[in-house]
């Protein structure tokens, strides 16, 4: 499996961006694809996801309201909308998937995810 994220930028606070993650080598029904995040000096952090198959998608409460995950299935790419940028949401952007293993499974947790991509830097300027 590899995962491709793209379109990280410079961009001003207040403004939208979007970031792609291409994904190949599987079908990923049962999977949840997600993007994780880590700011300079922070700990990676989870910023939303969607379970492929049934679209279902799950989000940080940072980010909620101005962050829209999607997925085009024709395309096997999941894509991460984010409006109304903060400086704070600057970081380097990780896709992630992983098996969806328990109906009780958590999207948060880094432990559910198997395949991760090389990060994608978002910055934004006050």
């Amino acid at each position: 499996v590899q995962l491709q994220a793209s379109g990280g930028g410079l961009v001003q606070a207040g403004s939208s961006l979007g970031l792609s993650c291409a994904a190949s080598g599987r079908t990923f029904i049962g999977w949840i694809m997600s993007w994780f995040r880590q700011a300079p000096g922070k700990e990676r952090e989870f910023v939303g996801g969607i379970i492929w198959s049934v679209g279902t998608t799950y989000y940080a409460d940072s980010v909620k309201g101005r962050f829209t995950i999607s997925r085009d299935n024709t395309k096997n790419t999941v894509y991460l909308q984010m409006n109304n940028l903060k400086p704070e949401d600057t970081a380097v952007y990780y896709c992630a998937a992983g098996r969806v293993r328990s109906i009780v499974f958590v999207p948060s947790n880094q432990g559910t995810y198997d395949y991760w991509g090389q990060g994608t830097l978002v910055t934004v300027s006050s």
